[in-house]
């Protein structure tokens, strides 16, 4: 298996916060987004967060398709690979477009669970500073609008943000929580329009260009 280490913007010998996270070359949807998730999970909470973690490995498989993955937590580094091919110390049962939200109890290791729940839980950045990343990110995407309007509702009611100038533009709005998860590649963006609690208004064309530049965000591609 060759693998390769992501960092904060580009893969190569490049570490997160002093914490190698090595996932597999052409590696699978959620092999990316395990890793995606963990190396945003070490940014905001540190090295020790990794160095000072019990060792082990888990497994998290999809609640409702065959998609699984093998965390490998060792000398304070951590490996996502595809399918599960060992015995591990941990299994988990998730569903991914649920923010790795639990399907069940985890079966193993009970110390080692704490360590992965965390790994797979990042703090959300606020909507504002997520749009701003995301759109930054979006931008290499072709046929991306010059523009993104988000208008979010929020405890104090709606507010709006405007991302990028130019002529062509994209509104989204939804929920300023939700919408700070699909910016942040943490909420899928087709899952949540399917549900019904974000609105898109712009082209087809630029509908899909959206979509490419939320998986390039959520994948880390």
């Amino acid at each position: 298996m060759t693998e390769t280490t992501i960092g904060p913007a580009a893969r190569g010998a490049d570490t997160v916060g002093g914490v190698d996270i090595r996932i597999e070359d052409d590696a699978s949807p959620i092999v990316r987004l395990i890793g995606r998730t963990i190396a945003d999970s070490v940014r905001a909470n540190g090295a020790d967060f990794v160095s000072g973690a019990r060792e082990g490995t888990v497994a998290v498989r999809s609640h409702d398709t065959p998609q699984a993955a093998t965390i490998t937590i060792s000398d304070g580094a951590v490996a996502v690979s595809s399918g599960v091919f060992v015995e591990p110390d941990l299994t988990m049962t998730v569903d991914l477009n649920a923010r790795f939200a639990l399907a069940g109890e985890p079966v193993g290791a009970e110390d080692l669970a704490a360590v992965a729940l965390a790994l797979l839980s990042p703090p959300l950045p606020e909507w504002r500073v997520a749009a701003e990343r995301f759109w930054a990110a979006a931008r290499s995407v072709p046929g991306i609008p010059d523009v993104l309007v988000v208008i979010a509702a929020g405890p104090d009611g709606l507010a709006e943000h405007v991302v990028g100038d130019g002529e062509t533009h994209y509104v989204i709005a939804g929920p300023s929580e939700l919408l700070a998860g699909i910016f942040a590649g943490a909420d899928d963006l087709i899952a949540a329009m399917s549900s019904g609690r974000i609105g898109v208004r712009g082209t087809l064309s630029q509908l899909s260009v959206l979509v490419a530049a939320s998986w390039k965000v959520r994948y880390d591609v």
